[in-house]
């Protein structure tokens, strides 16, 4: 006599197995309890991976972790949000935040790392590639699928499209790219991470000096006016720009000569080696528009520019152009913005 053995097969759909087998680790971005916006744009770039678990990271200070976990646990549909409260993590310093990472994503084998685009996630993720033998892909513009990813390159002049084989998927995007996920009243579960290596200082931060103003942010406004070297000096650029951005209630950006000469702070520099900033509205004053400047800014939505060179490469890609002396035309334009 043999005895029958039944066997009942379940099915599991493609995108189930795919659930099960990507996960997402999210690298929060924050300065003295205010959460960067670009983290909220790395959020919204992760969500578009594919399904699967998507997982905050916010580690410092413990005041500082504190608040900005209840900050990002308001975002619908993260899994958790993971804390570390360790000084050696306070003020994102990338040598001894890169440790964390790690071993976060060994510990809990994530397939993905996310983090925005800035000065943050170009000195963090790097690291990180380097202790997990894999190579970071920077300033995304577009998820393709969990593997293919978008970006520019040669300045923005040219759009590659990269195919990624390895493990662990580093990735900075760049947060005008993504829209910002909202925070939106969830309670997300919050929870200490027992991961820490409490590696030993490899830096330790020293002071910093804050430049403060009540203008918007430049990397996240909605519009920018931006000067360069046709404004001469510091003092002009003040009495020219300062007047103008606050009629608009625009962010003031300025170009790389601008800032070398001294005109203005170097955190207001927009360009390939600056901020990438897009706009609704972006107003370019005595700035001739070399590449570098072009790249961190033709993406945004209306371009505006005023110079008196009418052969300046600005007006190639400009939507509006006036060819005036800035010392004239802006001066009336301000005027007529706040009549």
């Amino acid at each position: 006599m043999f005895a029958r053995t039944t066997r009942s097969l379940r099915t599991v759909s493609v995108s189930t197995l795919r659930a099960r087998l990507l996960s997402t680790l999210t690298i929060a971005e924050h300065s003295n309890a205010t959460l960067n916006a670009g983290t909220l744009s790395a959020i919204s770039a992760a969500r578009q991976l594919g399904p699967g678990p998507i997982n905050v990271l916010v580690a410092g200070a413990e005041a500082d972790v504190t608040s900005i976990a209840s900050q990002i646990a308001q975002v619908d549909g993260l899994t958790k949000v993971i804390t570390v409260a360790n000084t050696a993590y306070a003020k994102g310093l990338p040598e001894n935040l890169a440790a964390l990472v790690a071993a976060e994503v060994k510990a809990n084998s994530y397939t993905h790392v996310v983090a925005s685009g800035s000065a943050f996630g170009r000195n963090l993720l790097p690291r990180v590639g380097a202790l997990l033998d894999v190579q970071p892909i920077s300033d995304i513009t577009q998820v393709v699928n969990e593997s293919t990813f978008v970006r520019p390159i040669y300045a923005g002049n040219a759009i590659a499209t990269v195919h990624s084989t390895d493990p662990i998927k580093l990735v900075t995007i760049r947060a005008s790219a993504f829209a910002a996920v909202e925070l939106a009243g969830a309670s997300t579960t919050i929870e200490a991470s027992t991961n820490d290596p409490n590696v030993p200082k490899s830096s330790e931060w020293i002071s910093e000096e804050i430049t403060k103003s009540e203008r918007p942010d430049l990397g996240t406004a909605k519009k920018v006016v931006s000067g360069g070297r046709g404004l001469k000096d510091k003092a002009n650029f003040e009495a020219v720009m300062y007047p103008l951005a606050d009629a608009l209630g625009a962010a003031i950006g300025a170009s790389r000569a601008a800032v070398d000469a001294g005109f203005c702070d170097n955190s207001l520099q927009v360009g390939q080696t600056g901020k990438v900033v897009a706009p609704e509205l972006y107003l370019s004053v005595g700035i001739s528009g070399a590449i570098q400047h072009l790249a961190g800014m033709k993406d945004s939505k209306t371009i505006a520019a005023i110079n008196k060179d009418g052969d300046a490469p600005i007006f190639e890609v400009a939507d509006v152009g006036l060819v005036a002396d800035l010392f004239e035309a802006v001066p009336e334009l301000t005027s007529k913005i706040k009549a």
